[in-house]
Order: structure tokens, then sequence, then C-alpha cells
């Protein structure tokens, strides 16, 4: 939808003996899909060569029975991406093939966002490569490759490669023998390991670990490096880790059939709209969610306040970033096109709707309009997060602090702009304690600007100074 944010990038890898690996990361990029749907690859190794396919689209668009087929071997890895750095292009799609001589080749997937490239940049121009056109996962890519060169193995060319990461990551690496995993000291995306037949998966969440039939073993820790090839597996911790996981993985990103961090992403979303009753007593007929995200948060909000919960709105599930523009005089309708009301249920009541964040505010503009149509006698927005006033920098696609609506308009102005009878946000303490865990463990950046990675020359962009409620 126009004002959603949207999620960087969904890796998953597959090392074990026997495996016909290729076959078992296209279902885990199934499992992935809602992290990103601009682009689909997989790279795979039959230990002597890579062979990669990747494409624009979803992974139903990019593979098919007979490119599957060409993708041999016990190793391999894949990648949805959505784009953050770089623009939406075909070159930009992943995995990246690297060459490092003549038939030695790694491949490279990356979920995440460096905010500040300048290491990197200076790294490979006084190494004499040139960084133009590229974006931040493809400079990792060239800095692995100009260590392993110089001589180091893979594993010792991602150490060596490591202090110029500046930010977020989680990242898959092969060459034509192993795998490796690696993520970044404050864990910021979740990178899950599962074991299947004596092989090893590593998977953005567990709901894609799940869809194989592969074991749930641990999080891939903070700052750890996993390699995985014949001989097993062997952690080295790179970096002493503090976790500070996204809250927004739990607020909208991962698949609600996820666990993270111990806990059930659904069980979490329904504690947010228990929160959310507890702190808006409203008198209303019906709660209804804005589908798919925000349905949890307002089961959670029915429980709790005993007001019936209904599917008051529709989602086409047809209906993807790529669709084609509507013809002109539908233009303005472009919300329909994935959401419909059902007028039965909503016709002359008084209703709350939920929904899991609010950014710039267009998209929610536009329900609320549908919802009226229908024949609402009063609506109430409910958002089971706080508002969101600062921008991401770490693989999440949100717009500049002056277009992010709870950062220019107090709650009222917020009520007359987009046409409710009232709207409210979970407050901050309500969101912590749904979750259920400290609160040192979490990044809340979105909310309060707390950057735990260094976001360098980024800094100038935030005003810290916004507007309060």
């Amino acid at each position: 939808m126009g004002q959603r944010v949207k999620e960087k990038c969904g890796i998953f890898g597959v090392c074990g003996q026997g495996f016909e690996a290729a076959r078992l990361v296209h279902p885990g990029l199934w499992a992935l899909q809602h992290r990103g749907q601009e682009s689909s690859g997989i790279a795979s190794s039959d230990g002597k060569k890579i062979y990669l396919h990747k494409g624009m689209g979803l992974v139903a668009h990019v593979f098919s029975e007979k490119k599957l087929k060409r993708l041999k071997g016990h190793l391999a890895i894949g990648h949805n991406r959505y784009s953050t750095s770089g623009g939406s292009i075909e070159s930009h799609a992943q995995p990246i093939l690297e060459k490092v001589r003549d038939n030695r080749f790694i491949a490279l997937a990356h979920n995440g966002n460096l905010p500040s490239t300048k290491k990197l940049e200076e790294f490979l121009t006084n190494r004499k490569v040139s960084t133009a056109g590229l974006n931040d996962s493809e400079m990792i890519a060239k800095a692995i490759v100009v260590y392993m060169k110089e001589g180091f193995s893979l594993e010792k060319a991602i150490k060596k490669a490591y202090p110029l990461l500046t930010g977020v990551f989680c990242l898959l690496v092969m060459d034509e023998k192993k795998l490796i995993a690696l993520r970044d000291s404050f864990g910021i995306r979740p990178l899950s390991l599962g074991e299947l037949n004596g092989g090893f998966i590593i998977a953005s969440e567990t709901c894609a670990l799940d869809i194989i039939g592969a074991k749930f073993v641990r999080e891939v820790k903070p700052g750890e490096m996993l390699i995985i090839g014949s001989n097993g597996l062997r952690s080295v911790q790179i970096e002493k880790g503090i976790q500070k996981l996204d809250v927004f993985e739990f607020v909208y990103f991962a698949r609600p059939d996820s666990v993270i961090l111990g806990k059930s992403v659904d069980a979490v979303r329904q504690n947010l709209g228990r929160e959310l009753a507890k702190e808006n007593k409203i008198q209303a007929d019906i709660v209804i969610p804005v589908p798919d995200s925000a349905i949890p948060a307002a089961i959670g909000f029915s429980k709790q306040s005993k007001i019936p919960f209904e599917m008051g709105l529709i989602k086409n599930r047809y209906i993807h970033r790529t669709f084609i523009s509507p013809e002109k005089h539908t233009r303005g309708h472009i919300v329909h096109l994935k959401l419909n009301p059902m007028r039965y249920a909503i016709k002359g009541k008084k209703v709350i709707v939920v929904d899991d964040s609010i950014v710039r505010g267009t998209t929610s503009k536009e329900i609320i309009k549908m919802i009226r149509n229908a024949g609402a006698k009063e609506v109430h927005l409910l958002v089971s997060s706080p508002p969101i006033r600062f921008p991401d920098f770490y693989g999440i696609d949100t717009p500049d602090q002056k277009e992010l609506i709870a950062a220019v308009l107090n709650i009222k102005q917020i009520e007359e702009e987009l046409g409710v009878d009232s709207m409210n946000y979970l407050s901050y303490q309500g969101l912590i304690k749904a979750i259920g865990l400290s609160e040192d463990l979490l990044c809340t950046a979105l909310f309060n600007g707390n950057y735990p990675v260094d976001i360098g020359e980024r800094k100038k962009e935030i005003d810290y100074d916004i507007l309060g409620e």
C-alpha cells in the first residue's frame, strides 16, 4: 500500500550432503516472500561450480521447473529483495556473484542496510576497485573478494572485511564448497539456524524452516559467523554482540507464524491489541482490522474489550506491488484494488479500525473514506504501535522524517487529516509490556530516534526537536 513501510529482504541458505539444495531454498523463499517482492534469486553449488538464476518479480514468476533443474548441488543460498539501497533494477537483484579468480567465485545475499558506506568506499578505492553504481551489498562482496585475491580463505576474508561494514546486516556468503552466515553485532534483523537430516539451514525467519520440515536449533548470535561445510558446522564470535532486535519485526514485518527471541509473533501482536484495548475504552459495535498484518492485534483487542471482531475489509490477495497502473478515471481508488469493505457488516455501526502502524497516512485516509462510504456511523482508528516519528536507516523503506505524519501533526490534527471521530496510538510502555522482553534487547529507533548502530553522515537528516503529543 502507498503508505506501508517496506521491508528489505529475506535470505535462506542450505548445506547438506545429498541435498538438492535449490529445491529446498525455493520453498524457503516462498515462505519469506513478505520480506521482499521486487526480485528473487538462488545460487547453488555442486562442489565444483556455482550456478545462478535471478530475476525481477515474485518467487513464482522467477523460477520454473526448468530453471530449478539447472541449479545443481548440495549447497545453495537464496534472496528475496526489496530495495532500499541502489534502487529497483535487475542488476541489483541478488545473490551477487563475484569472481575471485579463473574458476573461482563467491555468491552473496544480504538482508539489512549500511547507512554509511564511507569505510567500504575508501577501502575499495584504495585497492583500485571502482565503486561507481554499486549498492552496499555489492561493495561488501567486492571487499571480501579483495581479501580472497590476497590469499585469504573465504572465512578469513569475511573476518577481515567485517570492520568495514558499518550498519545492519545478515549475510549469507558461499563459495563452491562452503556456506557462511554472518549477523551484525546488534542483531537488528532476525536470523535463525535450523537442522535437517544432518544438514544445516539458515533463514531470516523460523516460518521458512517450518515449510521444509527443518528443526529450529537456535538464533544466530549478534556478531557471530557460522561456517558450514563438509566438516559440519563451526561458530566464530567475530565481535561481542549486544542484542537490539528491531521492534518492528514484532509489530509488522515478520510473519505471524514465526518465533523471534523465543516469542511467537502472533501472540505478541494479540498482546499489542489487548494493551490497546486496556488503554482505550471506546463504545463501539465492531472491531475490524486492516488486513493482513493487523488481524492478530484486532483479535486481541476484541478479546480484551469484548467488542465483536469482524473482517470488515477484504483483501485481494492477487494484487502485488507490481500491479499495472490503473486507468486515469480510477487512479484515486488505488486502495480499492487491494481492499474492499463488507458493507453489511459496517453499515450503521460504530466501528473501531485497528491498524499496526501509520507512516504517511495516505492509505489510512483512503481506508477511512472507504469505511465511511460503506455507511459506518462512527469510525475510531486505533494503532497497535506508538507514533513513527523517526526514519529507519537499517533496511526498511521509510520516507524522510518530514513525510512521517506523526512527526509533523499532533493527534487532533491527524484525526482531522484522516477524517476519523477519534484516533490513538498504543503507548510505548504498552508496546514493551505486550512484547514481554526487556526493552534493552530491542531497537525502538522509529519511535524514539535511539539508533543503536551509528548512522554516520545520515545524522544530519534527523530533527530531535520533533513534535510531541
